[in-house]
């Protein structure tokens, strides 16, 4: 379980690092950025199928959407110029409230 947890944790900063370049590949115009996202975005979604063979996927989905979501936002507003109000401040706590509890009731 603790090895699942590694490699949902690495998932999900493959796949936070991907969406933020995404922007570089400016809509998949450039090749070298867009094979960096969709690479990404590949080796993400595999290892989210190697975690799933141990934990459910309900869980597994809910934390790296979740996380990855809320990780995508900070980086927006720290990196890249977004903007972080208190509505979506609010929201990103809610989907972390959310993770915990489908966390909790798979316990």
């Amino acid at each position: 379980m603790l090895g699942a947890a590694a490699i949902l944790a690495l998932a999900i900063a493959i796949e936070v690092v991907a969406t933020a370049l995404l922007p570089r590949a400016q809509g998949l115009t450039q090749p070298g950025w867009s094979a960096v996202v969709l690479g990404g975005y590949a080796v993400s979604i595999w290892l989210l199928a190697i975690v799933v063979r141990t934990l459910p996927v309900s869980v597994t989905y809910a934390v790296w959407s979740g996380v990855g979501t809320a990780f995508v936002a900070v980086i927006g507003y720290w990196f890249l110029g977004e903007s972080m109000g208190w509505v979506k401040a609010t929201s990103l706590a809610l989907i972390g409230i959310g993770v915990m509890g489908v966390n909790l009731a798979h316990a």
